[in-house]
């Protein structure tokens, strides 16, 4: 089964920033293309770090306001997070604002990996390299987001080619195969009862299938029998063991 990969989603026309870039022109990078961060990198192009109109705004905020009246007691915020601020209230360059290491992908990884490293590291793009490791493009969470505007024909198609002919070996139209929305139900009879889960779980990885109903049914029960026994030994049994 093909997943679409990164390459095929990202922008390649993407805004960088060098260790050296200075502090204001950073924002006029950010408004100018009317983005919200983009990647630092070094002379041979490698990612070495991100900034984000966030790390500018803590730039702004740590820094001392001229008319505010001084404190006679203040103590001073610990912690690695304080000290990274404050670090970061002195900035001048994009090297001394941005945050690292750079969470990144490659152009070769699938669509569904760079969504999961987004939502583990709670950022909204990530920068794309290449086998090399050198910057070539950046996704965000809105081209991902293209992963479900497949069309259900699409969906379809590739149901039946990936899971019920290439995965199950079964002929085109034994089971019966409907998508609205990107739902996908599953209706009909499979052999055995240890099919169905396979079939139901290699359809959710499709790209671009919302959800998946399971209408199937099943002419043999083979879950009570011990995996040596002959009638284990089918079709079915190295994807269950791979999933």
């Amino acid at each position: 089964m093909k997943h679409a990969k990164v390459g095929s989603v990202m922008t390649s026309e993407v805004m960088s920033a060098r260790k050296d870039t200075l502090f204001k022109e950073v924002a006029r990078l950010l408004a100018e293309h009317r983005i919200s961060g983009l990647p630092v990198v070094d002379d041979d192009g490698k990612v070495v770090g991100v900034l984000s109109e966030t790390d500018l705004m803590v730039r702004q905020a740590e820094a001392e306001d001229p008319y505010e009246p001084p404190r006679r007691f203040r103590l001073p915020a610990l912690g690695r997070g304080a000290h990274a601020r404050r670090h970061k209230a002195r900035a001048r360059t994009a090297g001394e604002l941005m945050s690292r290491p750079a969470i990144t992908v490659h152009t070769e990884d699938t669509i569904a990996l760079a969504a999961r490293t987004m939502a583990a590291h709670r950022v909204e793009r990530l920068p794309v390299l290449d086998a090399e490791d050198r910057l070539v493009g950046i996704v965000t969470r809105r081209d991902l987001l293209q992963l479900f505007l497949r069309s259900d024909d699409e969906i379809r198609a590739e149901v039946i080619r990936d899971v019920l002919v290439g995965t199950l070996w079964l002929s085109h139209g034994a089971i019966d195969i409907t998508v609205d929305e990107g739902v996908v139900t599953l209706a009909g009879e499979l052999e055995r009862r240890s099919e169905v889960p396979l079939a139901v779980r290699m359809t959710r990885m499709v790209d671009g299938v919302v959800d998946v109903v399971d209408q199937l049914g099943y002419r043999l029960d083979d879950s009570h029998l011990h995996p040596d026994e002959p009638a284990m030994h089918g079709i079915a049994d190295d994807w269950m063991r791979k999933l």
